[in-house]
């Protein structure tokens, strides 16, 4: 950014390179605060007109709005410094003004407000060719320029609101009133593939994240619709990315590095992938060549569709591409396109990839066991993650989350081996015990909590247990739709790989809303991301994985989570966790 700030609809991004503010007189003078004023004002007058007529007449006005501007910043910089009864004195001209205190205090409770319902963000640019972004001392400075920010603005209103009134505060309310997510960037030289990718080169990466507890964000959607298309040429040929509009996140998924470019249209779901995917380090990014691209928000690609995907043979390159509509603007898009990457690049190098769940459990009485749960969205997989969670106290010893979404097989000499992408999770309120959110809600990003579908983006993993390599032992399907009885128990094995891959080809699972699927319905191993685009390969690797699992003793079979049956969205994953952990006991 090379402006002091940017107002984009709903979203502030404040660049402190430009806009450094340490005393009460450079905040009021401040360019932001002005606009911040004026914008308050244009609402006023076009929301409540009769309280903006009451406010223009006690201050005097004739209906100018730029006169009336300057009056109340002028009024606001003496009151942070005066008591309203000394102002009489010193500025007789708001002597009248004055003598309605109350329509006063409601206007600076109203502006504080308006400030508030921004999503605030803090962008700190680090110099150019410099090796200050790796000093710790430009780090404490990252870190303390918000809090510095809070408590001056936190000051400013109680001082403000104090002189007008007369009275003391008596509450003190420690809000996060400067910024809900800060990002320091660098301008990083990396291995640009080719001419057809010198358009992202200029765009700045995140090194640092920080962000201020609790996080709540209202992206435009609440879930994601359509499939993933290949595209025949690449999208960015001669696309150029502005760095004053672009960020860029050098994630690593699972074993992989691929850099998401994202428009600041989309800060919310951008600056979010610090809660999902571990942030690469400068040294997987100078003069590095990532395994893939993600560009989302971009213009339109001349086709129907959202998300995209292209494969850039001569290169030996992935590239993602989501289009910067208000229907692209749910967390979905971003998380699974980066997925589908990673997934395309796995098939390519003969792993198997997974959508489901993997972890290591360890029981009291000293057994364990490494667990998959493969499911589509709203299967049950992520839910039976949390039935461990709620009966860990009685059953758990230890519980090692290896991937809640999307993971990848491997063969070695001895084992199959499961590796993960992610160290969060993206999650639906409504599947969690009650209270787990709110208990997590220092670490927690929440996105749309009062509509259906309401999602929590938290951390669940360390980057090293994802990426190590577990041998698996248990390997289900989350069956989300079948009722439990005599013929049908909790959780059934196959009794070869054939019968196995029909019921993990199938895919079947009873949509809960998290898609805009509805009723029963199927997808290719249960894996949209990736699977379906390169099926021919894909089935000559679940066949080869499958055979080995049997050969190798892995028990492989379903396990009915019964979360899409009425009634069981809370009893159906418990019961499901504890058929496992006593499966688990007997192996």
């Amino acid at each position: 950014m090379k402006r002091p700030y940017a107002i984009v609809k709903n979203r502030i991004l404040i660049n402190t390179a430009l806009l450094y503010c340490d005393t009460l007189e450079k905040l009021l003078r401040s360019v932001l605060f002005e606009d911040i004023v004026c914008r308050y004002l244009r609402r006023l007058k076009s929301k409540t007109p009769r309280r903006y007529e009451e406010l223009s007449l006690a201050l005097g006005g004739d209906g100018d709005e730029n006169g009336l501007l300057d009056k109340i910043l002028t009024l606001l910089r003496m009151l942070s410094t005066n008591r309203a009864e000394e102002l009489v004195t010193l500025s007789p001209a708001f002597a009248s003004a004055l003598e309605r205190r109350c329509l006063l205090r409601e206007f600076v409770e109203g502006l504080y407000d308006y400030w508030r319902h921004f999503e605030r963000y803090l962008v700190l640019p680090a110099p150019s060719g410099t090796k200050a972004p790796q000093a710790d001392l430009y780090h404490s400075q990252f870190v303390t320029i918000n809090e510095e920010l809070k408590m001056l603005i936190l000051r400013l209103y109680r001082t403000v609101i104090t002189n007008l009134t007369g009275e003391s505060i008596r509450v003190y309310r420690q809000l996060p009133a400067a910024t809900n997510l800060g990002v320091l960037t660098e301008r990083i030289d990396w291995d640009i593939p080719s001419e057809d990718y010198h358009g992202l080169k200029e765009v700045p990466f995140i090194r640092y994240v920080l962000f201020e507890p609790p996080i709540i964000f209202y992206p435009r959607q609440n879930k994601r619709r359509g499939a993933f298309i290949e595209l025949p040429e690449n999208p960015l040929k001669g696309l150029k990315l502005s760095s004053e509009e672009w960020f860029c996140y050098p994630a690593k998924v699972g074993r992989l590095t691929i850099f998401i470019f994202f428009h600041r249209d989309f800060a919310s779901l951008g600056f979010s992938l610090s809660n999902l995917f571990e942030l690469a380090d400068r040294e997987a990014i100078s003069g590095q060549r990532p395994e893939a691209v993600l560009v989302f928000g971009g213009p339109p690609v001349g086709r129907e569709g959202i998300s995209f995907f292209y494969e850039d043979k001569e290169n030996d390159f992935v590239v993602g591409y989501v289009v910067g509509s208000e229907d692209a603007d749910y967390f979905g898009y971003l998380k699974k396109t980066t997925l589908t990457l990673h997934n395309l690049i796995m098939i390519k190098r003969g792993s198997l990839p997974l959508h489901g769940a993997g972890v290591h459990i360890e029981l009291k009485d000293g057994s364990a066991a490494n667990l998959i749960i493969v499911g589509d969205s709203g299967a049950g997989k992520s839910e039976t993650l949390e039935a461990f969670r709620v009966l860990a106290e009685d059953h758990l010893s230890e519980m090692i989350i290896i991937f809640d979404d999307m993971g990848s097989l491997a063969l070695s000499r001895d084992d199959i081996l499961c590796y993960g992408t992610e160290v969060g999770a993206f999650l639906r309120l409504d599947d969690l015990s009650p209270g787990f959110a709110f208990a997590e809600i220092d670490r927690s990003i929440f996105m749309n909590p009062h509509l259906t579908n309401a999602r929590i983006v938290i951390p669940v993993a360390y980057y090293h247990q994802v990426v190590m390599g577990h041998p698996v032992d248990i390997f289900l399907y989350a069956n989300n739709y079948e009722q439990v009885d005599r013929e049908r128990p909790i959780i059934e094995f196959f009794p070869s790989p054939d019968e196995a891959l029909g019921v993990f080809r199938s895919g079947a699972r009873m949509a809960k809303g998290t898609t805009d699927e509805k009723g029963l319905v199927h997808s290719y191993f249960a894996n949209p991301f990736g699977a379906p685009q390169r099926k021919e390969a894909h089935e000559i690797l679940a066949r080869q994985f499958f055979e080995a699992m049997f050969e190798r003793q892995v028990k492989v079979g379903q396990v009915r989570t019964r979360l899409a049956i009425d009634g069981y969205e809370q009893d159906g994953p418990l019961a499901a966790a504890q058929a496992i952990f006593d499966l688990i006991r007997n192996l």
